[in-house]
Order: C-alpha cells, then sequence, then structure tokens
C-alpha cells in the first residue's frame, strides 16, 4: 500500500503549520524549506481535509498549492493565488481515471480537473505571482508524465518546474 496525505507548499513568515486556513490539519510537519520563505508540510491522512487553499493564499497574501497524494498512485492538485485565483489540476492521469472508474453520470477526467494544457498554463501564471519564470512545456510535461515509480516524486518534480522548490 502506498501513501495517502496530504503536501502543503506556501510562503509565510511563520510556520505554515500554525496559520488559522490550515487549523483543521493537526499534526501537519514540516518536510522543506527553500529561499523566499517557501515551505512545504505534510500531513499524512487518507480522508482527512487540510483546508482551504484559498484561504491559505488569502491569509499568507501569497499562492498556495497542495497535492493529494492516493496510495502514491496519483496527485490531486489544488493551487490558488490572491491575484490569478484557483485551479486544479492532476498527476498521473491515468491512475486517477482508474480511481475515479466509470461515473453514473457519465464524466470524465477532464470534467473534475484542467486538461493538463490549461493546468501548464495556470500553472505559469501561479508561478509568475510568485515570482518565479515557468515553462508551460516543461510544467505540462510532468501534468503527463506517468509515476516514477510514486505520484509524490511527480509532485516534488512540479515543484521544481515552478521554482518553489529545488529537487
Amino acid at each position: 500500500m502506498g501513501y495517502w496525505g496530504y503536501f502543503v507548499v506556501g510562503r509565510a513568515e511563520r510556520p505554515l503549520g500554525e496559520l488559522e486556513a490550515l487549523a483543521g490539519a493537526g499534526g501537519m510537519t514540516r518536510r522543506a524549506v527553500a529561499p523566499g520563505g517557501w515551505q512545504v508540510w505534510e500531513y499524512p491522512s487518507p480522508d482527512g481535509d487540510v483546508g482551504s487553499m484559498n484561504a491559505l493564499a488569502g491569509e499568507t497574501g501569497a499562492p498556495a498549492l497542495f497535492g493529494f497524494v492516493m496510495d502514491s498512485a496519483c496527485v490531486v492538485l489544488e493551487a490558488a493565488a490572491p491575484e490569478s485565483g484557483g485551479w486544479t489540476a492532476c498527476l498521473a492521469r491515468a491512475a486517477m481515471a482508474r480511481y475515479l472508474g466509470a461515473d453514473r453520470e457519465g464524466l470524465t477526467l477532464d470534467d473534475y480537473f484542467l486538461e493538463p494544457a490549461d493546468a501548464a498554463a495556470r500553472a505559469v501564471a501561479w508561478a509568475a505571482e510568485a515570482g518565479h519564470t515557468a515553462s508551460a512545456e516543461a510544467v505540462a510535461e510532468v501534468l503527463t508524465a506517468d509515476p516514477d515509480p510514486l505520484a509524490e516524486n511527480l509532485f516534488f518534480r512540479l515543484l521544481d518546474r515552478l521554482g518553489v522548490v529545488p529537487l
């Protein structure tokens, strides 16, 4: 059985785990710190709610992102920024499609998540608001990649491509 849980990424002077926007995620642990005040926190939970990325972006005044890792097979991405707003995408799309299964209403993966090209454009805007330059092509490459072998690796590769947390 693989990993189930959240990775939360934000920029703040205080530890993210102390912020009101993440108060419902008690027991978070800091995983990494990067230049510019960026932090990555981990919240292992197969069914918990880490909070709202919109609330986190509002509280910190900076872009925020989380990845919910599902059994190390795929990742739900939710991002928000004070100016460019929120967006949702996924990593390891084929595995995510299997987790979603056949929807009774005929919905597909693209009904739940942005298509990779659209998600890459939103991610580049997110990175720009964070003060970083990102390549839509490099981001799209991660958004369409298969896990290698863990979906968590794709998440951290995405952070690298966004210029937030270098590998």
